[in-house]
Formats: structure tokens, C-alpha cells, sequence
């Protein structure tokens, strides 16, 4: 039995998928600070010792917030990183000096974007679990939240697609792709892009997507434009959560979300 799981981290993100022999994929590494929540500490807890795969699907703080401390509680040297790689870390730091100083956090991820050899070690093994990725290019798009990966995670019978801080230009962007349009069919577990917020909006997606459930990874409101349950829950077809019949999920109202996946 295989689990993927949507941790609430505020309004940021967070998601592990595990492999059939034990394997772990995390999708993020954001935590929240009231009440602290943070994966260099319930990952240890759960009995993480190491990581598989190490995928960021956006450079911005709220998804990278807690990897200098994972670094020191989990071993990362063999992890396989996924990220944008169409930009250097010059480049992204450069987009991130635009908006104030780079962070410690930041910094960290940089780092690690600039010297991870992406060819070795071999990739390690993780049954049941798949993925594809997908993002635009730069300089085509200059902003952090377009130039998000996109990642499309196999976990046995279930897909599940995880598309950053993705906005509607980035979507339509990659919409021409006949391979990108066939995977949004497959796609089961759908995580609301830029946690909800009706900048991460495409109706086009859902022309060729239609989930079972629709998942916002967020805090309590902050904003206007993250009023969208009603909006993704549409093109939602159904689930059940706790009994209760869900189109939409959110770690706001629900916590952590997770599936046990055969």
C-alpha cells in the first residue's frame, strides 16, 4: 500500500508520496509557524531518514521555507532534484533580488540549484510511483510563480497533479502541448495551483482535466482572489472524505489530507 499525503503547511506547500518499498518523494518543503509545523520535524517523526526525490515546483520562500532545516535532520545527498532547470541560479537570484532580500531559505535552494549534478547518482528505486514534469522557459516568462514546475505524480492507481504557483499565462503557455493535454485526462487528485487563489485559475485546463477532487493547500483567507472553492469545485467529478461527499478539500478546513493508494 502506497500513501500520498498533503501536509497543512499553511499557505504554503508541502506533499510526500511513498514508494512501495518505503521510498519517499517530497514535493515542497514550506511549514507554518503558528502552530509550528515543519517537515525537518514530522518527516524524522514518521520514521524518514532519507529522501528519494526532492522535487520544487516553485522558487518562491512558501515551498522552500524549511530546507536548511531538513538538510540537517535528513540526508540529501543522494536525493534526486527536480526543478526548473531552463534558468541558472544567477538568474533566480536576480528575479528574487526584485522583490527584497534573499533568505536564508532561499539561499539554501539556490545553493542546492546550482550544484546539484543532475546526472549521478543513478536514480534510485521507487515501485509504484511514477512522474513527468512539465514547465516553461526562461526568459520566455521572468516571474517565479510561470516558470513553476509542474509535476504529474503516478502513485499506483491514482494521479495526481501538483502545478506550483502556475498562473493562467503559464497554463496557456503550455496548453498547445499535445502530450501536456493527454496527461490532464488522467489526472484524479488535482492541487489548486497558487493554493487557490484565482490568479492560478484556467478554465482551458478543465476542457481536458477532470479530477475526483480538487485540493487547496492554504491557511484561513487571506485574500479575495482565494474565494474559488465553488469555481474548481465544477469541474470536480466527487469524492468522500470522512463520509461526506467532496468536491473540493482544503488543509484550511481538513488538516492534513492523505490516500492510502493500492
Amino acid at each position: 500500500m502506497m500513501r500520498f499525503t498533503v501536509f497543512d503547511v499553511g499557505h504554503g506547500s508541502c506533499a510526500l508520496a511513498t514508494a512501495e518499498n518505503g521510498e519517499a518523494i517530497l514535493i515542497d518543503c514550506g511549514h507554518k509557524t503558528e502552530p509550528e509545523y515543519r517537515p525537518s520535524q514530522f518527516l524524522p517523526a514518521m520514521g524518514l531518514r532519507r529522501l528519494a526525490h526532492l522535487f520544487v515546483t516553485n522558487f518562491d520562500e512558501d515551498h522552500v521555507s524549511d530546507l536548511p532545516q531538513l538538510a540537517q535532520k535528513l540526508d540529501l545527498s543522494p536525493t534526486h532534484f527536480h526543478r526548473n532547470r531552463s534558468m541558472d541560479a544567477n538568474d533566480l537570484r536576480l528575479i528574487k533580488l526584485q522583490s527584497g532580500p534573499v533568505s536564508p531559505a532561499m539561499s539554501a535552494t539556490l545553493n542546492l540549484h546550482q550544484n546539484y549534478i543532475y546526472e549521478t547518482p543513478p536514480p534510485l528505486p521507487t515501485p509504484g510511483v511514477s512522474w513527468q514534469t512539465f514547465y516553461n522557459a526562461y526568459p520566455a516568462f521572468t516571474d517565479t510563480n510561470n516558470l513553476s514546475l509542474l509535476v504529474v505524480l503516478r502513485v499506483g492507481t491514482r494521479t495526481i497533479l501538483l502545478p506550483g504557483d502556475l498562473e493562467s499565462p503559464g497554463w496557456e503557455a503550455l496548453l498547445p502541448r499535445p502530450d501536456f493535454r493527454a496527461v490532464l485526462g488522467t489526472v484524479h487528485i488535482f492541487i489548486a495551483s497558487h493554493h487557490g487563489r484565482d490568479n492560478g485559475y484556467c478554465a482551458d485546463v478543465f476542457t481536458y482535466c477532470h479530477p475526483e477532487v480538487v485540493v487547496f493547500s492554504d491557511s484561513a483567507i487571506r485574500h479575495a482572489t482565494q474565494e474559488m472553492a465553488a469555481t474548481y469545485g465544477q469541474h470536480a467529478r466527487g469524492t468522500t472524505l470522512n463520509g461526506q461527499p467532496r468536491n473540493v478539500i482544503t488543509t484550511r478546513q481538513d488538516g492534513t489530507v492523505w490516500w492510502e493508494i493500492p
